[in-house]
Order: C-alpha cells, then sequence, then structure tokens
C-alpha cells in the first residue's frame, strides 16, 4: 500500500475496481510527465479544463470556483484562485483549508519569536559594542555563541522538561500545548497565550544569538566611520550618537538576517512545532511525511517558496528606508 496514493485514500478494504476510479479521478493513472502539466494547471490562474465529465481536469466537480473565459470544443479556459488539490489522509479536505488552519498559528508563533529576537539582540548588541572586551562582553559572546550552538529540538526538549515539568509548580507552564486548545468539558476553544511563550522563546534563540553578533560587529565598525568621529567632535553624548547616528546604519546586516530567519519561521519550524505540539505548519510537514500525504507536502513547499520571495521583497524595501543611498533598481 505504501506509495500508491490510491490505495492509501482507501485504506485496508479496497477493491481493484475502487482504486481504479481513485487513479482516474485525481489523474493517477496518467504518467508522471501529465501529472505534472496537471499540477501546473491546477496551480495557474487561467488555466485549461476539459468538458468531459470522466477527465481528470473536468470543471463540474466542485473542486474548482472558476470562471469561464472561453470554450472551444470540449476544452475551456478559466479564470480561477489557485487549487492545491485535496489532502489524501483528511477525508476529501483541500490543502488550501489545511495549510489556512496552521499557517496563522506558525505566522503568530514566527513572530514572537522575532518580536524576542529583536529587541534583545539589538539591546544585547548595543552593550556588547559599548562594553568591548569588558566581562559583560564577553558573558554576552558566551550566550551569543551557545545560542547558535545548540539545536533547536535539544533546546526545545530542554525547555519543556524544565520550565514545563521541573518548574511546573512555579511557572504553570504546559510542556506542550497549543495556541486554540478545547476547555475542560471538550465544548469550545480558548486561546491560551501561555502556550506561545516556551516555543516563541525557544524559536527565538539562535535568531537573538545571530542577531546580537551582527548588531555588535556592525555597530563597532560604524564606531570607525568619519562622521561618529564628527558627531564626537561636537560634544554629542554617546547616547545621542548611537541613537541618531550609528543604529540605523548599522542595522542593514541585522535586517538581513532578520528576513531570513523569519522566513524560515515562517517556513514552518519543524523540530519546536512538533515537540511542543504547536498546530502549525512544521507540525504539519512532519504528519504529512509520516502519512505520505502528498499534496499537502507539495502545498506547504509551494507556499514556503512564496512567502520567501514576499519577505525579500519587502526586505529590499526597508533597505531603501534605512539607507537612502540604496537604489531600487
Amino acid at each position: 500500500m505504501q506509495g500508491d496514493p490510491a490505495k492509501m485514500m482507501l485504506g485496508q478494504n479496497q477493491t481493484a475496481e475502487q482504486v481504479d476510479a481513485v487513479k482516474q479521478k485525481y489523474g493517477f493513472d496518467k504518467s508522471l510527465i501529465t501529472q505534472y502539466f496537471y499540477y501546473i494547471n491546477d496551480l495557474l490562474p487561467i488555466s485549461f479544463h476539459s468538458n468531459q465529465t470522466e477527465d481528470y481536469t473536468f470543471l463540474k466537480d466542485g473542486k474548482y470556483n472558476a470562471v469561464t473565459l472561453l470554450t472551444l470544443g470540449n476544452t475551456s479556459t478559466v479564470i480561477k484562485a489557485p487549487y492545491l488539490r485535496e489532502s489524501f489522509t483528511k477525508q476529501g479536505k483541500k490543502v488550501s483549508q489545511v495549510l489556512g488552519e496552521t499557517l496563522p498559528n506558525t505566522f503568530v508563533l514566527a513572530v514572537s519569536a522575532i518580536v524576542i529576537a529583536i529587541i534583545l539582540g539589538v539591546l544585547l548588541g548595543i552593550v556588547s559594542a559599548l562594553y568591548k572586551d569588558q566581562w559583560l562582553d564577553k558573558i554576552i559572546q558566551i550566550f551569543s555563541t551557545l545560542g547558535m550552538s545548540v539545536p533547536s529540538f535539544f533546546s526545545a526538549i530542554l525547555f519543556a522538561w524544565f520550565f514545563g515539568f521541573v518548574l511546573h509548580k512555579y511557572t504553570s507552564l504546559e510542556m506542550t500545548g497549543s495556541l486554540h486548545e478545547l476547555d475542560d468539558f471538550g465544548e469550545a476553544m480558548h486561546i491560551k497565550w501561555k502556550n506561545l511563550i516556551l516555543p516563541a522563546v525557544v524559536l527565538g534563540i539562535r535568531p537573538l544569538a545571530v542577531v546580537i553578533q551582527l548588531m555588535r560587529n556592525s555597530l563597532l565598525e560604524v564606531f570607525n566611520q568619519d562622521y561618529i568621529r564628527t558627531a564626537r567632535a561636537k560634544g554629542l553624548s554617546e547616547f545621542q550618537i548611537i541613537k541618531k547616528h550609528a543604529i540605523k546604519n548599522a542595522l542593514n546586516p541585522v535586517v538581513t538576517a532578520i528576513s531570513g530567519w523569519f522566513a524560515s519561521m515562517l517556513a514552518g519550524a519543524v523540530f519546536v512545532e512538533y515537540i511542543f505540539g504547536w498546530n502549525g505548519l512544521g507540525k504539519e510537514i512532519v504528519n504529512a511525511l509520516n502519512t505520505l500525504d502528498l499534496p499537502v507536502i507539495m502545498g506547504a513547499v509551494l507556499v514556503i517558496a512564496v512567502m520567501f520571495v514576499i519577505i525579500n521583497i519587502f526586505v529590499d524595501l526597508i533597505y531603501v528606508w534605512l539607507d537612502p543611498k540604496v537604489n531600487l533598481e
């Protein structure tokens, strides 16, 4: 059964006729090249579809919300939203619905983690640069090195065990839990913000360590620029120099790092979400891989790719704001 989508969808008690019917419905009876073009056709906003009921691309089965532009013979040209197909294991549930239910949770987790990384990373990076080679700088550097070295899955297990089990009496934090959970009576869903704390902190550790290093090194480089020396010669305080002149120019490499980490987080913090039981995109990808739910896997990869492109475009716009000398062209 493993590796045959039609048999996976039907389960153990399938007949040969049922398998053939499913293969025809989903196009599994075609060659891989044909199936690939079927998938591309499903994704395109303007696509071509058959008017014959036995064909995979038949429009009248309700899987497309399409507006017909042109009909020639047995083929219609339509405009529609991208169709990511249906999950193999969720009783015909659309992949777009599956991703739509999990992506917001990952977004909340990623934003929380990146906010922690930005705020603490910039502050600790500034402190580290101001106290270069002193004991405070050395402590921050040790913390930063550990943060970059320790794998996320190990940090997740350690934090879940220590704060969710050993210190549960004092923290009231759970080892696992998602943003939305059923109440004690199993009747209604409630938001539990405390479940966000541990996964957000763990997910933010590595980008926090990177931001500290980048902010420190970038700020030390900026301190050696001529305009900083001029500002000091004019009698400006160190606080004014950092606030008005140094920080903005030192943020360029930090923005680059943050954009990459944020895209990765949105792509799915697989280990963190799975260990903490956070119902996000990362956990959904792991479940789909375990059950060979190919449409969910392909849809998740496509969404990840789109997010990377959008975030990188947004970062380019931020560069222009940070440094007017950068040209959009």
